[in-house]
């Protein structure tokens, strides 16, 4: 007997034209969603035959068959790509997800407090940020199980790309070209709360690298800006008053690399010659658009993580785990090569 495939909540966000947070948050019948927005919602999972696992609606055993995912931010291309890698493993467990983006210090600061419903799930799924550092003794305020994806801690199973390396590989990749090296620093709100984030650590891998070579960032070649397109165009004019061309630029993010490569073709300068730009993530768009990228398995990243929470919830106890994946250099014209150098 062929079973139907069961509808996913992106199928949801996208006929609605919302994000997956504003789907989740219908779902929770949280006051905060507007009535129209509310009914966009519900019209699609009805035309699309959606509906949560039933389960989930009702405790039974001490299980809501629902686990929280906590995020930054859901309208990015690799938060999307990471809750698609999570949501195929949990359907497959029958369970539905939560999604709790973090977006501002104010909302942090309310999810870390213990009686959030981020922590009344069966289990959590934190991305991006090791919270823990921020409570005493670096506990969680959950008895649930805890699973970091895109982040590493000594506490949680954790599943983690290898930043600091992704740095290291891109500072000893440009600093091979003529021209000054340069990188650009994402930071939000949300991150000057923490210690230590994945874009601190692929500046210090670069920097760290780049001092190896005989090279070492002055500030200026540094910029530091918001996880944007434009912040990749602001960065371009800042290192072009700080020195002539070539500039040798790495992004640390592959949307911050197309601002690069928008503002450096506003100038006329030559992409591969005048301005080389490595982007980090591999998103798909970057085939086109010729942008070499350090890739990351990103579903596969999300998929594992959810594969060990479910291991947590089914009842597994031993000591933390952590799974660590590594990027690789995708060359493509924006560093000067002709034609990709890997075909996938």
């Amino acid at each position: 007997m062929v079973h139907k495939r069961k509808p996913t909540i992106h199928e949801v966000a996208r006929m609605a034209e919302v994000g997956i947070g504003t789907v989740s948050r219908v779902l929770n019948n949280h006051p905060s969603v507007r009535e129209e927005t509310r009914s966009r919602v519900l019209a699609a999972m009805e035309n699309l035959g959606y509906s949560p696992n039933p389960h989930a609606r009702r405790v039974a055993g001490g299980k809501s068959y629902t686990v929280s995912i906590m995020l930054p931010f859901v309208a990015t291309e690799f938060y999307t790509r990471l809750l698609e890698g999570i949501e195929g493993v949990l359907l497959e467990e029958r369970y539905d997800v939560a999604v709790f983006p973090l977006l501002s210090q104010s909302r942090l600061e309310r999810y870390l407090k213990s009686h959030t419903l981020a922590y009344q799930t069966d289990g959590l799924i934190m991305a991006s940020f090791d919270l823990s550092e921020l409570y005493p003794g670096g506990q969680l305020p959950t008895d649930r199980p805890v699973v970091l994806v895109d982040a590493k801690s000594p506490r949680y199973d954790s599943v983690y790309m290898d930043n600091r390396l992704g740095g290291h590989l891109a500072a000893e990749y440009l600093a091979r070209f003529p021209g000054g090296l340069y990188a650009i620093k994402v930071e939000e709100e949300i991150d000057l709360a923490l210690s230590q984030t994945v874009f601190a650590e692929r500046l210090e891998g670069f920097c760290d690298a780049a001092a190896e070579a005989g090279r070492p960032l002055r500030s200026g070649q540094v910029f530091k800006t918001r996880f944007s397109a434009e912040g990749g165009r602001l960065a371009l004019q800042h290192f072009m008053a700080q020195a002539e061309p070539p500039y040798n630029i790495f992004a640390g993010a592959d949307l911050i690399a197309l601002g690069v490569l928008e503002e450096a073709e506003a100038h006329s300068l030559r992409i591969g010659q005048d301005v080389r730009v490595l982007g980090f993530d591999g998103q798909p768009w970057t085939a086109t658009r010729g942008l070499s990228s350090l890739t990351q398995p990103v579903e596969a990243m999300g998929a594992q993580a959810a594969r060990m929470l479910m291991e947590r919830i089914h009842g597994y106890r031993g000591t933390p785990r952590a799974i660590r994946f590594e990027p690789t250099l995708l060359e493509r014209a924006s560093t000067g090569l002709p034609t990709p150098a890997y075909i996938p």
